[in-house]
């Protein structure tokens, strides 16, 4: 969701003049920040998830589908009724509503096990809000967005499209908030043209060669950046198409900043992996694309660089990837990490790189400052402008305030976020695991978010060591993409986490820097010599043997676990290939790529089915329970 400040914004002429004074003071506000509680310890080991749902009409006459743009509406009541267990905020489209716990959960196996049950009273909460013909999904993308008439509303639309410039979706589906389609025209203002997104478009037997997409332009603006769509491409020229998908995100509290970056770091790594476990997006704008993720596509719609930063152009500064993408750099000061696994250049501004490494405090007689990484780290996010910049909010207080670091903090949407503390707050140093796509029911949705909450426990708990260079990740990050990459694909993982003889975790001395390109299945499994490489949950399982775990809380989590064994192996199929499976299997499908919006009616009413039952289609458990 981000910063949602309340103010005027500035349009992005006048915006752009304050970039720098947003930037100092960003810097300032966090350096106050870090050293009040840089050596702050012993906080609880908290976690939360975020969930984000969309809100479709069914047309049963018609048999369509449509997005229903009453989010606002129904989000006023809930926060009227009030709800101390639950949280629900906006988000960037007006058919989609963001849900979090009421309060962050703790260390407990009782509140590992709270989860699915809060998930279930959120979508309930919501339920109880809609009307007939109303229907509430998790769904990460909705296939038809962009197509004619897939708007729902009890009013008039008008097709204006003034901030985005898209020929394809209106400004009405953009949430009324003011920073949502501010970010969206400052954005198409400092590219200096709209965002243009192609996705590789599936082909099937009767698809096109080439597969050109008819674009009849129906208003007077919006060709701009037209000219950068391909053939064989599924074309997106809006922020809405990605900023409107849906995602689960888990965020953690560690004890100190020290275990904060441990944790940013090894998550880093399993970022690609859990995108691929997940992948959830296989259609877009009514065709069946050649990839499953809609990451490349997020990135994309947030993608404000020049010609001259994305090296179109002549330029002396490039910068690499979008403000929305994967990480360019570790973070951690542990004694696992090696200068060589940052192995891709980190752009950065060099001003603000010097004035954190010289800020400091005398420590027996030596001046401290923050520490290279960090100072990197930070330097990084912050060669970015602030997209969004209030009139009201320009001067503030860097010891009482941190809106200007959060605004250049919350507009780099990376897969991992490193959260200091905000200013004057008893929350601790956070992290925030980004990369997944949301699954269709709250037993999945809970078995991925506890997968990472336990991986979490049995990193720090076995001082595990994840570490591969960040150029490998990168590759991974581009692999994880692809159609069934969790089956197809294989991945660079460390093929060997930690050394210890009481243990099934290891078996090599740990100061090698071994990794090889394994299989999902490998990676999550374990090899078929399970002390070559043992899996990660193997791991999770030592992890909870350590703990007096009851047989009912052991039954839980094992079939948490099985789902994601099962993905892996792929006897239980992604939210993506079974998509695609149900497409391609309607009697209405042509095998020319096209979805038929009759076809997208059968599959949300599927999809309405196995949510109800809270049981994906394909689940079966092998545990035993």
């Amino acid at each position: 969701m981000g910063l949602l400040s309340l103010g005027t914004p500035l349009l992005w002429q006048e915006a752009k003049t304050y970039a720098e004074h947003v930037r100092d003071h960003g810097i300032e506000q966090f350096l106050n920040v870090y050293h009040r509680v840089k050596d702050r310890n012993r906080d609880g080991l908290f976690w939360g998830d975020e969930v984000e749902y969309m809100l479709l009409y069914l047309d049963h006459e018609k048999k369509n589908v449509k997005v229903n743009i009453r989010a606002e509406e129904i989000l006023k009541t809930l926060r009227d009724q009030g709800h101390d267990d639950v949280i629900f905020q906006p988000e960037y489209g007006r058919y989609m509503i963001e849900a979090t716990p009421g309060k962050p959960f703790g260390s407990s196996t009782q509140d590992l096990l709270k989860l699915e049950s809060n998930m279930r009273k959120r979508r309930e909460l919501i339920n109880s809000m809609l009307r007939p013909n109303e229907f509430l999904i998790t769904l990460t993308s909705f296939p038809l967005l962009g197509t004619s008439d897939f708007i729902h509303s009890e009013v008039p639309l008008d097709e204006n499209a003034d901030a985005s410039h898209s020929l394809f979706i209106p400004d009405n589906l953009i949430n009324m908030h003011a920073r949502f389609k501010t970010l969206t025209r400052n954005i198409r203002e400092r590219r200096g043209e709209k965002v243009a997104i192609n996705v590789p478009v599936f082909r099937d037997t009767n698809t096109n060669v080439p597969f050109v997409e008819e674009i009849a332009p129906h208003k007077t603006y919006g060709l701009e950046g037209t000219n950068r769509r391909l053939n064989d491409h599924i074309y997106l020229d809006c922020m809405c198409f990605g900023m409107g998908c849906c995602c689960l995100q888990v965020t953690f509290q560690a004890c100190n900043i020290s275990e904060a970056r441990k944790l940013y770091d090894a998550l880093a790594v399993l970022t690609p992996i859990m995108m691929a476990l997940s992948a959830a997006s296989p259609i877009h704008k009514g065709y069946l694309a050649d990839t499953d993720c809609r990451w490349k596509i997020i990135s994309g719609s947030v993608d404000d660089r020049t010609d001259e930063e994305r090296g179109l152009k002549d330029s002396n500064y490039l910068i690499n990837k979008s403000r929305y993408d994967s990480i360019d750099s570790f973070i951690s000061n542990d004694d696992k990490f090696k200068s060589k696994y940052n192995d891709i250049n980190l752009v950065k501004n060099e001003k603000l790189y010097r004035r954190m490494r010289d800020n400091g405090t005398l420590s027996l007689f030596h001046w401290i400052g923050v520490d290279e990484l960090l100072a990197s780290h930070m330097a990084h996010l912050f060669i970015r402008d602030p997209l969004v910049v209030y009139k009201e909010l320009i001067d503030q207080d860097d010891k009482n305030s941190s809106d200007h670091f959060e605004n250049i903090q919350s507009t780099n949407w990376q897969t991992m976020r490193f959260k200091p503390p905000t200013a004057n707050s008893s929350i601790g140093w956070r992290i925030e695991f980004r990369s997944m796509e949301v699954q269709l029911t709250d037993f999945e949705n809970a078995a991925y978010a506890l997968f990472i909450v336990l991986l979490t426990r049995a990193i720090l708990s076995f001082n595990l060591n994840l570490y591969i260079p960040i150029s490998k990740v990168d590759q991974n990050m581009q692999r994880g993409q692809v159609r069934d990459a969790v089956l197809k694909e294989k991945f660079y993982f460390r093929n060997h986490l930690y050394e210890s003889k009481n243990t099934i975790i290891l078996v090599k001395d740990d100061d090698s820097d071994e990794f090889e390109e394994m299989t999902i299945d490998e990676i999550i499994n374990g090899k078929e010599n399970v002390e070559e490489f043992p899996g990660l949950i193997a791991i999770v399982e030592s992890y909870l043997e350590t703990l007096s775990l009851d047989v009912e809380s052991q039954c839980r989590i094992s079939k948490y676990l099985c789902l994601i064994s099962g993905r892996a192996k792929g006897s239980v199929k992604t939210m993506a290939n079974w998509t695609r499976h149900f497409v391609t299997t309607h009697p209405l499908y042509k095998h020319d790529s096209k979805v038929p919006s009759e076809v997208i009616y059968d599959f949300v009413q599927k999809c309405k089915e196995m949510t109800e039952n809270n049981a994906f289609d394909d689940n079966k458990c092998n545990c035993g329970c």
